[in-house]
């Protein structure tokens, strides 16, 4: 037949007079669908590419009679005719993608094979041959990379295919999954990878339940004979006493083999004769006083070792609710007089050994300003004490009080029995620190029965490690959590989570004499220039929405849910600033200038910006707050050294950095506020405005009057900035569901230690 002149279309010829088509290799599935015609010598030869032929079944007809019809690739307006007698052979297109595919496999191309095979499954997903086609391509390649020592994917190719084409040479495909799986178990037992271990062990007993995977029972019994093991040095080490010992082992007995037989039996033995918990803590604690306010791990290990005259309990409707660690308590009608009543009848020594008279001269105390426990609000609001025997204490105020037990949250160390000051006078003592690991053994009877004879407090490195730790069972507890990982463990059902009832409120508190940083101006910069929506979403809750957790404009917590009583101190109607990052370069400028024009009416030189030290506690929820703090403050062409305090520590010693990233307890914000703004506070601010808002806010004389003062402070605060406002996070913990008593609403994690039980 007579064709036109060859042309081409983007580089690509679509027929020819003569010869046959190159092999184009890959570059074929640039090309849009099409299918050749190859003529006889006898007709002239050539060959053309044609739109695809709409013929039966797609295949050459077995006796071709009359013409064949069909359209050139790129003359698609002109209709060619030829006659079936001259036409030798017709390459179709989803056959020739087959050979290419074959070809390709037969040869170990697979990165080749690929392509071709995916526009089969795509286009052609009823062809016949694919099936063997595609299932022939993983095979193949998963023991060409098994060759190569990879693995994992070797291993992912062979069970894609065993889903997929069950029947495709079953035996051969399995022998091949139990060598991989086998030679992976090993990889990850090796590298002490042993709960993924157990996990990839676990999943195979699932998928191939009641198939000869050769994997399955050599590790099964492997597992099996590390857990007698170890239960045999449990049961050595629990008749040496060594329990300790004994319950790590019978522990790690049953994480290895949890069907073992009397394994649950060892380790409840074992918990009742020597019960102890491990909890894993982001900070051990080097102070412990359970009324810091900045040190979380202080606050929550000093739970242990004293007891507080006021404890708070929990949250309520008007503030915190506190319980008087001797007896009840009772406030006058019209707040001027606060009474204590002592009920030693109903308490254990040696705290049944303490009287009125006493107690009296330790609150006396507390209004003495060279006294250890001297405290400025309650000097302003004492007016006298008086005594009504030995069991009654009347404290007559100056004014009306809203909230005078939380005046005097002292902590009751061992002076008040005779002992020494700083004596513990909890349940439970220091015992050893080794490392990360501290120890609280009890001290005298236990109070119930399941009470933990020991708490051991185990340091992990990061938040995910403790989470890691947690489900392993390696800890027993956790007492904080990432927001994040607290969302995604709620879904755990070998886990219990809970929230604390009072949010944290994250700040950065000045504390050195830094110029540019005892300017409100600058501070103010810094707040426009960091992101901290940012930071709150991006950073800590990792796009995950925790409620409660936001953004703050003020010092106090905000509250977790609208119209909350816990965010009694918070003016809602306060947005926080926005990050724009040129106003606070803007300010930045007119700080300096300002800075500037003082030196020079002062014949001066000039202040230099130095280098703000950043400090941080050493766990990783601050450190990634100020890393990412630390990046948005140099886009503003500020220097910043990021210091990591020493473990135990949650504030800079003087001279140290220049800020401090802290997670305070604002609790009770009528209280907190001097302890975070006063002059002898965290902040140590000597505004005058700041001081006027501390007094009239003392000089509250009822609710009403509190809460409106409050909200002034917050403005004031907001404006003068004497702390740097992040945000609030609604703090976590998590433990295992073997361990009961430890109780959902309750303030701090200790709270209630002495009713913990451990099950199995």
């Amino acid at each position: 037949m007579a064709l036109p002149l060859p042309t081409t279309r983007a580089e690509i010829i679509n027929y020819a007079e003569k010869g046959r088509p190159e092999d184009p290799g890959l570059e074929l599935l640039q090309e849009d669908p099409h299918d050749i015609i190859l003529f006889k010598e006898s007709a002239g030869g050539g060959w053309v590419k044609t739109r695809l032929l709409d013929l039966p079944g797609r295949s050459m007809p077995s006796q071709p009679k009359g013409q064949l019809k069909f359209h050139i690739q790129g003359i698609e307006l002109k209709q060619f005719v030829a006659k079936w007698d001259d036409v030798e052979f017709i390459d179709f297109w989803e056959k020739r993608l087959e050979r290419e595919t074959a070809d390709r496999i037969k040869s170990g191309d697979f990165t080749g094979a690929y392509p071709f095979l995916a526009v089969l499954i795509r286009d052609y997903p009823n062809r016949p041959n694919l099936r063997t086609l595609r299932s022939e391509f993983l095979l193949r390649d998963a023991l060409s990379r098994f060759k190569k020592g990879e693995i994992g994917p070797a291993l992912a190719m062979l069970e894609e295919l065993h889903r997929y084409a069950p029947e495709y040479k079953s035996q051969a495909v399995l022998t091949g999954i139990g060598m991989m799986t086998d030679r992976l178990m090993q990889k990850l037992m090796e590298e002490k990878k042993l709960e993924l271990a157990q996990k990839l062990l676990a999943r195979l007993e699932k998928d191939y339940l009641g198939k000869s995977l050769s994997s399955i029972k050599k590790w099964n019994e492997t597992f099996l004979k590390m857990a007698q093991e170890r239960q045999a040095k449990a049961i050595a080490a629990l008749k040496a006493e060594d329990f300790r010992a004994a319950r790590r082992l019978s522990r790690e007995s049953i994480y290895l083999k949890p069907t073992i037989e009397n394994g649950k039996e060892l380790v409840r033995k074992i918990d009742q004769i020597y019960p102890l918990v491990n909890v894993g803590v982001l900070q051990t604690a080097k102070d412990p006083d359970p009324t810091r306010l900045d040190n979380w791990a202080a606050r929550r290990a000093g739970r242990l070792l004293y007891r507080v005259l006021f404890e708070m309990k929990g949250a309520g409707p008007e503030g915190g609710e506190y319980e008087f660690l001797f007896g009840e308590t009772e406030q006058s009608p019209d707040r001027l007089n606060f009474s204590m009543f002592l009920e030693p009848e109903n308490l254990e020594p040696p705290l049944n050994a303490v009287d009125g008279f006493y107690i009296a001269d330790r609150l006396a105390a507390r209004v003495l300003p060279e006294s250890d426990v001297y405290f400025s609000p309650w000097a302003a609001a004492l007016e006298a004490i008086g005594l009504d025997g030995p069991k009654q204490i009347d404290c007559i105020l100056r004014r009306p009080n809203v909230l005078p037990s939380a005046l005097i949250q002292m902590t009751v160390d061992g002076s008040w029995f005779g002992g020494k000051p700083g004596e513990p006078t909890g349940d439970y003592r220091r015992d050893v620190v080794e490392g990360d690991v501290v120890r609280y053994t009890l001290v005298g009877e236990q109070r119930t029965a399941t009470q933990p004879r020991e708490i051991v407090e185990i340091r992990t490195e990061s938040a995910a490690d403790g989470v890691a730790k947690l489900l392993k069972g390696e800890v027993d507890v956790l007492d904080q959590l990432f927001p994040a990982d607290a969302v995604r463990l709620e879904g755990n059902r070998k886990v219990r989570v809970a929230q604390y009832p009072l949010p944290s409120v994250h700040m950065l508190v000045p504390c050195s004499d830094h110029t540019f940083l005892a300017e409100r101006t600058f501070r103010r910069a810094l707040v426009y220039g960091t992101n901290r929506e940012d930071i709150l979403n991006g950073e800590l809750l990792e796009s995950l929405e925790v409620p409660g957790c936001r953004v703050l404009s003020g010092p106090f917590p905000a509250g977790i849910e609208m119209n909350d009583p816990l965010g009694y101190a918070y003016d809602q109607s306060i947005a926080p600033r926005r990050y724009e990052p040129r106003l606070a370069k803007l300010l930045m400028t007119m700080n300096a200038n300002q800075l500037g024009a003082i030196a020079d009416r002062k014949k001066e030189e000039p202040p230099k910006l130095e280098p703000i030290r950043l400090a941080y506690p050493p766990e990783n929820l601050s450190r990634s707050a100020c890393e990412a703090i630390k990046s948005q403050w140099e886009l503003l062409d500020l220097e910043v050294e990021l210091v990591e305090l020493p473990v135990g520590e949650a504030f800079p010693k003087p001279g140290t950095a220049d800020l401090a990233y802290v997670a305070a307890a604002v609790w009770e914000p009528i209280i907190d506020a001097r302890r975070v703004l006063g002059p002898k506070g965290m902040a140590g601010s000597t505004d005058q405005l700041i001081g006027l808002g501390l007094r009239r806010l003392e000089e509250s004389k009822n609710w009403k009057d509190a809460r409106d003062r409050l909200l002034d402070l917050h403005f004031i605060s907001h404006h003068e900035l004497p702390v740097i406002p992040l945000w609030q996070l609604v703090d976590s913990y998590a433990y295992n569901r073997n361990l009961l008593g430890v109780g959902s609403e309750i303030v701090s994690l200790y709270q209630n230690a002495q009713k913990w039980r451990l099950t199995q």
